[in-house]
């Protein structure tokens, strides 16, 4: 097997950490980062999963498709650490491809608690949920399900929209999410930050606002030192709408919206969150149909291992992990 290049991690992989130098990016199993793909979670801190959920989206369909584009663009992130970190996430953290959550697309009403009861599994093993959707609804199990085993926590959110639009009914919708979210206590607004805002809602619901002006007058610096003091020590969860770049960056999702952040903004501000004290975390709304050569999935792809490295560096990591 002379430098094993006929061994697929994503199949026969031994080891969960390290990086995958001799696989090909053009070939081969499309796991996250050539993770292994399983679901046994003993010794995992990580565990990547794929909501491939859509239906909630009110503008273009299509980010059903966003967990498959993402695994294929980090194919080619395999071999070297994330620049400019000191560190590979991939050599700190044993992390697995934890599959697709499973659901039955014609009894709707049955996913929104599927989603949820798949990423509880999760957490129960005492294993981190890095979960790509699907449209951005999906974060609203994935925070019942992280609130169940952590209480209420802060929420960092990066989006071109603010998605607290007020809703008394139990609808399923992309729009209204955070605002069921902050009503039923699983978030605290007061403490939490929306990040990139360019759309039009008068009620912030008590949540911190640093919208795409905001971070285009004072810089990715500014922007995540501001993050840092609204959200504090306590525990963090990151969603990350894909829509939070300008169409330039990230043409491939369903409701785009001009004006919004270049993918070195993005990354800078990630960069500039260590020491948060992060313990969930989602990227959403990328629809491939809409890309072109493949630039939102590669931008979402290189985001969610800035969301690794960031999870790697929380300096409570381990205390989370025994609690």
């Amino acid at each position: 097997m002379a430098g094993r290049r006929d061994w697929d991690n994503a199949f026969t992989g031994e080891r969960l950490k390290g990086k995958v130098e001799n696989a090909p990016s053009y070939a081969g199993a499309q796991s996250f980062l050539r993770r292994r793909f399983s679901r046994e979670l003993e010794g995992v801190d990580v565990a990547i999963t794929g909501i491939p959920f859509d239906t909630a989206t009110s503008n273009r369909p299509g980010a059903r498709f966003g967990p498959r584009a993402l695994r294929m663009a980090s194919s080619s992130m395999t071999w070297a650490r994330p620049w400019p970190w000191e560190f590979d996430p991939m050599e700190v953290l044993s992390m697995v491809d934890y599959g697709d959550c499973p659901f039955d697309y014609g009894d709707p009403a049955s996913i929104p608690p599927a989603i949820e009861q798949h990423v509880d599994r999760i957490l129960a093993s005492n294993t981190a949920c890095l979960a790509f959707g699907g449209d951005h609804f999906v974060s609203y199990p994935l925070l019942q399900a992280h609130a169940k085993h952590h209480g209420p926590l802060r929420l960092l959110h990066f989006d071109a929209h603010s998605d607290t639009w007020p809703d008394d009914s139990d609808r399923v919708d992309h729009g209204t999410m955070f605002y069921h979210a902050a009503k039923k206590g699983l978030v605290d607004p007061a403490h939490s930050v929306q990040i990139g805002l360019r759309t039009t809602n008068d009620d912030t619901l008590g949540f911190n606002v640093l919208d795409a002006r905001w971070v285009q007058e004072h810089g990715p610096q500014a922007v995540a030192q501001r993050a840092r003091e609204i959200l504090g020590d306590e525990k963090v969860y990151l969603t990350f709408d894909i829509d939070c770049l300008d169409p330039a960056y990230a043409p491939g999702t369903g409701t785009p919206v001009c004006g919004g952040l270049t993918t070195y903004q993005a990354l800078e501000i990630i960069r500039g969150l260590v020491g948060i004290n992060l313990v969930g975390m989602d990227l959403v709304e990328v629809s491939p149909a809409y890309d072109s050569g493949d630039i939102t999935a590669f931008a979402g792809a290189s985001l969610a291992t800035e969301f690794l490295c960031l999870f790697a560096a929380n300096p409570r990591r381990e205390e989370n992990h025994n609690t």
